[in-house]
């Protein structure tokens, strides 16, 4: 099942770079309504195209590693998303992490390992 890990790992980091691009977006947006406003700064939101395509490229993936491998292999590998969730909001929006958050991430990478074996 190592052959998993590559998969997982593009996937995940598929997922946190669109929640990233979401974040950006969602800053740039005018405060939500159902006003012409809201709606035009969604539209013309680069970051917004950018969400989609991650998601949609990490659906796609998701897709082809649910018919290769066993869901109770895949479905975890998830969770590496969290870890490059937490990296980026680290690296793009400058938040604090503390250690026993760096202690989840640690359990999550070893219950990855695990499942693979």
């Amino acid at each position: 099942m190592w052959r998993i890990i590559p998969f997982a790992l593009v996937q995940s980091i598929l997922l946190a770079a669109g929640q990233v691009f979401l974040k950006f977006a969602m800053v740039r947006m005018a405060p939500f309504g159902w006003t012409k406003e809201f709606w035009g700064s969604l539209l013309l939101n680069w970051q917004f195209a950018a969400c989609g395509i991650s998601f949609a490229a990490a659906s796609v993936l998701w897709m082809w590693m649910v018919k290769q491998f066993p869901l109770s292999v895949v479905y975890p590998m998830i969770s590496l998303s969290y870890v490059f969730g937490m990296i980026a909001a680290i690296v793009f929006f400058h938040e604090d992490v503390s250690a026993m958050k760096w202690v989840g991430v640690v359990l999550i990478m070893a219950g990855c390992i695990l499942i693979a074996r």
